[in-house]
């Protein structure tokens, strides 16, 4: 027990308080240089812009969305003849609109098909590429070149290849399948054609993730017996947790607003419809139902808040490790 009369730090260590006026003390004692009025004016240009084009441009849509959905107004006339009519409109797409339940089982596809093809074709091209094989350029840029293009021109692509009389595809099957207008067949070669566009998509990713593990711990895993897919799946693939979230969280995302390719197709129609699909239909399509539209558009809100949340949820317990 030390003796009360001991200084309470060894004089060799202790350090000189800092004197009144001085610029370098630490931690609260250090003075923060303040502002000069024009800093001041451009940092709250720097935050006000932002903001306002953010809420101008998602959170009132979002809010009007939300708003239009509990009334039947069709578009026309001023918004102070529209009339509230409650939860009318998400009753009668429940109940009194058959599109909307085809709509979520191909959202649901969709959503299933990302996962289980498009997602490991990703990451195995990913692995592969990043044991820079010979030609490991040259695949790299071939994958990657769909990413650049646009799902409606992807679309426009696939369509010279699936078409019935001159498609690439029935000259060398000898066939006459209508890949596009056959409701049996659309769905599928729609998604075939956004899995094109996505496995470029999750496989750089991938690679910048791959790029940033520590070599070592591969090694580690290699002098403890583990084969190259031991050392994947139980090393390599949980250490990139961070990618795999935002892999996840793209997915559903990308999935939940497919629209181009398959409104360039048949506007969702015939075997193709989804939800975005419908929401713009009714919206800016001949019906111009806008509350209605609205009542859907503010249903794929709610699921998608569900995911979102569930991201923010990892993405904060992340920072709290």
């Amino acid at each position: 027990m030390s003796s009360p009369d001991l200084p309470l730090v060894a004089p060799q260590t202790a350090h000189p308080a800092p004197t009144a006026g001085s610029h370098h003390g630490t931690g609260k004692n250090q003075r923060v240089k303040r502002l000069s009025g024009f800093d001041r004016i451009a940092v709250i240009l720097m935050v006000a812009i932002p903001t306002l084009i953010v809420v101008g441009l998602i959170w009132l849509p979002a809010i009007s969305s939300v708003f239009l959905s509990f009334t039947n107004w069709n578009g026309i006339g001023s918004l102070a003849d529209v009339k509230i009519i409650g939860v009318e409109n998400y009753t009668n797409v429940f109940t009194n609109y058959p599109p909307f339940k085809p709509a979520i089982e191909h959202n649901l596809i969709w959503l299933v098909v990302m996962f289980v093809v498009a997602t490991p074709l990703g990451i195995l091209f990913a692995v592969l590429i990043d044991k820079d094989l010979k030609g490991s350029r040259f695949y790299q840029t071939a994958l990657y070149l769909p990413v650049v293009l646009s799902l409606a021109l992807v679309g426009f692509i696939w369509q010279l290849m699936y078409s019935r009389d001159q498609g690439l595809i029935n000259a060398v099957l000898g066939t006459q399948v209508d890949f596009y207008g056959d409701p049996k067949w659309n769905l599928w070669a729609a998604l075939f054609a956004t899995c094109w566009k996505q496995v470029g998509y999750v496989m750089l990713l991938y690679l910048a993730g791959l790029k940033g593990v520590d070599a070592s711990l591969k090694e580690a895993a290699q002098m403890d017996g583990a084969n190259q897919v031991q050392t994947f799946f139980r090393i390599v693939f949980p250490v990139m947790r961070p990618i795999n979230i935002i892999v996840l969280v793209i997915t559903v995302i990308e999935s939940l607003r497919a629209f181009d390719l398959v409104w360039v197709i048949n506007q969702g129609r015939n075997g193709l419809e989804l939800i975005a699909t419908l929401v713009t239909a009714n919206i800016v399509g001949e019906a111009s139902r806008i509350g209605f539209g609205s009542a859907l558009a503010t249903i794929m809100l709610l699921i998608s808040l569900v995911f979102i949340s569930i991201y923010l949820a990892v993405v904060m317990r992340e920072e709290e490790r």
